[in-house]
């Protein structure tokens, strides 16, 4: 009896799946070595971007030509390569520039542990400490150069999702917003800008604090950092507490310590808003369910669910009062006190 053949399109499904990381290498190369900003007067082929780049012509072109695949970049019937959209963030001077946020997305210490997923899935927890001597952000803490990586790719990554997030919220005319974890403040300095009876405490560890970004004119006399720890405790009083990209990084038993102190913290009416990803049921394409497999291998960390989010307000002392979409991927999850 003949064997049955296997259907040659799912073989070849299964085999660019398999190969799937070459696309974050090629992205994570052509970020590097700034492809884009050297595309930015017009295009170029790869070797007229040879020189400049200090690079092998022949061996950029099959990268771009990859990268051109997915719409980043464009080759012409001439072999030269422009910019497209999404090409065009990878500049380092565009708006919103997604170049740093590459680089920090494409760094080895999210790339190694998930070449280790398979260990991740049998021990219940990451192996980001056996390969690297410490969790992922006591790491930061110790390596300048790490940190610096992910602050300015968190602050890459963050511009968009910041605007789209005061858009989907409306905040009070008035009072104190609390940005728990708010590293540089990309976030409070949206908020306050786009609300101006609204003041602002940025709160994080001293060390990120010094780079925050909230010295402009316009938001003179608006805010304050405060360093500090958010398992110990929050600035108390406030009417607007934020967690944006907090909660993924945390098990639910340390997202329980980090609510119940914002919990303690709020003044009567107070809200939390946390900024996440909400993790939809069933089998469609999703960045949230891309974004938990990168918090389980390097951070013990997850993406949630709305129950998930019930569940732990439930545990903390608060009450689930909405989820509001937002033009980005992520969802602000709106928490009243019960």
């Amino acid at each position: 009896m003949d064997t049955p053949r296997p259907d040659s399109s799912l073989v070849a499904q299964l085999s660019e799946h398999a190969l799937a990381y070459l696309h974050s290498a090629a992205l994570r190369t052509a970020a590097r070595i700034g492809v884009a900003d050297h595309l930015a007067e017009g295009p170029r082929t790869p070797e007229q971007l040879a020189g400049p780049l200090g690079v092998s012509g022949p061996y950029l072109r099959r990268v771009l030509r990859l990268l051109a695949t997915r719409q980043i970049f464009r080759e012409d019937a001439e072999g030269a390569f422009h910019l497209t959209p999404a090409a065009d963030l990878l500049r380092s001077d565009a708006p919103s520039s997604m170049r740093r946020g590459v680089i920090m997305l494409t760094d080895e210490l999210f790339w190694t542990p998930a070449g280790r997923l398979e260990d991740t899935v049998r021990a219940g927890r990451t192996t980001f400490e056996d390969l690297y001597g410490a969790p992922y952000f006591d790491h930061l803490a110790r390596s300048p150069e790490a940190a610096e990586s992910f602050h300015t790719g968190m602050a890459s990554v963050s511009d968009g999702d910041d605007a789209a997030t005061c858009a989907a919220y409306d905040f009070p005319g008035t009072g104190t917003v609390v940005d728990v974890g708010g590293g540089r403040g990309g976030l409070l300095r949206r908020v306050l800008l786009d609300n101006p009876g609204l003041s602002g405490i940025l709160y994080d560890r001293a060390d990120v604090l010094r780079d925050h970004s909230l010295g402009i004119p316009e938001l003179a006399g608006r805010w304050r950092t405060e360093p500090g720890d958010f398992f110990s405790s929050v600035p108390a009083g406030a009417d607007i507490y934020l967690l944006k990209r907090i909660l993924h990084d945390w098990t639910d038993a340390e997202c329980l310590t980090i609510l119940r102190g914002c919990r303690a913290a709020m003044k009567e009416g107070g809200r939390l808003l946390v900024v996440d990803t909400v993790v939809a049921p069933g089998n469609e394409p999703s960045y949230a369910k891309v974004l938990d497999l990168l918090m389980m291998a390097s951070l013990n960390g997850r993406e949630r669910g709305e129950e998930d989010f019930r569940r732990l307000f439930a545990e903390s002392g608060l009450e689930l009062a909405g989820i509001r979409p937002t033009d980005s991927s992520l969802s602000v999850v709106v928490a009243t006190a019960v």
